[in-house]
């Protein structure tokens, strides 16, 4: 492939950063925007940009640090972002984040200077980029090793440590007996204790051709096998750790899904309450009704039943929730409490049989909430929305999807929740537009 020499001039959502070359945009990986590199084009199979990878860095920028992660100096996928001082990171979050409500949300800049969308809106869970994650997946190679996955790559990179886990989270690994081709689910519980669950390797995928979609498809393939069930062994510690959120605990699975810095299920739970009650509800009866969609364990509905709104009590929450292994936790933690109901099922479909409701918080996942999802929430009519997303595209468009209904973002706050890598935590209060502020 050829290589080119460009100044990327923004960062682009993905962690890449964007120039031009000859007219034609060049989205450039380990690049910091502002500086003078030469790159190796990788992709060149679409007309309209090229993708390409840094090979010399001609003109650093100010902002340029040596990575704290030996595994991604190493060809990781893990700390995609290491190269590039955490607090200038944090900056260019906040630009992807407006570019994205601008672009796809088509939201303008007085709409984003009300909600308090700027340069600095991206925060830090109180980390100094390393050693705050308390869940990690590792993947063993064919010799029982334990790593990251590389990049973009089935490779396992071994001997070689992420800065992201927790002091001592991934100690003690390599002298332990792994099944080549398995992958392991490592958490820290609320007492900093480590536990460690193997799943069993995946079936591998039949043999056929790639087209142009290949890839793609492949990948797509490849996640779909790593969420079937799979044998599960513990290796170390027990098959559930504990988490604390507030005054309550969960019982978590040590391979479900919890939250990897180990400050954003509070910080979360509080910054959902404290816009809530920012915003104002007006309850239909003698307590606020509120639905928690893709609700999981239900951190949110603790934080709305245990924390007064302007002194109105939440006297009932419906958690939403398709996952088993998340509602089994719930039930556990909600045992005996009659102001939570626990529903199994696809969102869209089971939210229209729910009693309507004051507050509506959704934490889709990464391909958002989608069409239908927002019209039955905006069918509702709810007082006041809560909006939770983890890419910041699907983000925007979810909240475009919100303004056709009627709905206007009133305060978006985001988080750094993944230090060292591109990825962003954007919390969204809607409310009717016509009382917006």
């Amino acid at each position: 492939m050829p290589e080119l020499v460009v100044r990327p001039d923004r960062p682009a959502n993905g962690g890449e950063a964007v120039g031009r070359v000859d007219g034609q945009v060049v989205f450039v990986r380990g690049a910091v925007p502002g500086e003078l590199v030469r790159a190796r084009v990788v992709d060149d199979r679409r007309a309209s940009f090229r993708r390409a990878e840094v090979v010399e860095i001609l003109e650093p920028s100010a902002h340029r640090v040596m990575s704290p992660c030996d595994a991604a100096r190493h060809g990781a996928g893990c700390c995609d972002l290491g190269y590039i001082d955490v607090s200038h990171a944090r900056t260019l979050k906040a630009q992807i984040l407006s570019d994205a409500l601008g672009r796809i949300g088509g939201f303008d800049d007085a709409d984003l200077a009300a909600a308090g969308v700027d340069d600095e809106v991206v925060r830090s869970l109180g980390d100094d980029g390393t050693g705050w994650r308390v869940r990690t997946r590792l993947g063993v190679d064919d010799d029982g090793r334990a790593g990251m996955h590389a990049f973009r790559g089935s490779r396992i990179v071994t001997g070689h440590r992420c800065a992201a886990p927790s002091p001592g989270l991934l100690d003690g690994l390599d002298d332990m007996t792994l099944t080549p081709g398995a992958e392991l689910a490592v958490v820290a519980d609320m007492h900093g204790r480590r536990h460690v669950t193997e799943l069993g390797p995946v079936t591998p995928p039949a043999r056929r051709g790639r087209g142009r979609r290949g890839d793609r498809t492949a990948t797509q393939s490849a996640r779909r096998r790593r969420e079937s069930v799979r044998a599960q062994r513990v290796v170390d510690g027990d098959v559930t750790a504990a988490h604390r959120v507030g005054d309550r605990v969960w019982q978590i699975p040590v391979p479900a899904f919890w939250q990897a810095h180990r400050a954003a299920p509070g910080v979360y739970a509080d910054t959902v309450v404290d816009m809530v009650a920012a915003a104002g509800v007006h309850p239909r009866s003698d307590a606020a009704v509120a639905w928690d969609l893709y609700g999981g364990a239900g951190i949110f509905a603790a934080a709305l039943l245990d924390r007064a709104i302007e002194g109105n009590a939440v006297g009932a929450v419906h958690v939403v929730e398709s996952d088993p292994v998340a509602l089994t936790s719930a039930e556990q933690t909600f045992a005996g409490d009659e102001r939570v109901a626990l529903h199994r099922g696809e969102v869209a479909a089971t939210s229209a049989a729910l009693p309507s409701p004051d507050v509506v918080v959704l934490d889709p996942p990464r391909t958002g909430a989608g069409a239908a999802v927002i019209g039955a929430v905006t069918d509702a009519d709810p007082d006041v929305i809560v909006h939770v997303g983890c890419d910041v595209g699907r983000f925007a468009r979810d909240l475009a999807l919100f303004a056709e209904q009627g709905y206007r973002p009133r305060d978006i706050r985001a988080f750094d929740a993944f230090p060292l890598t591109h990825h962003v935590e954007a919390i969204a209060c809607l409310v009717p537009a016509h009382r917006r502020m």
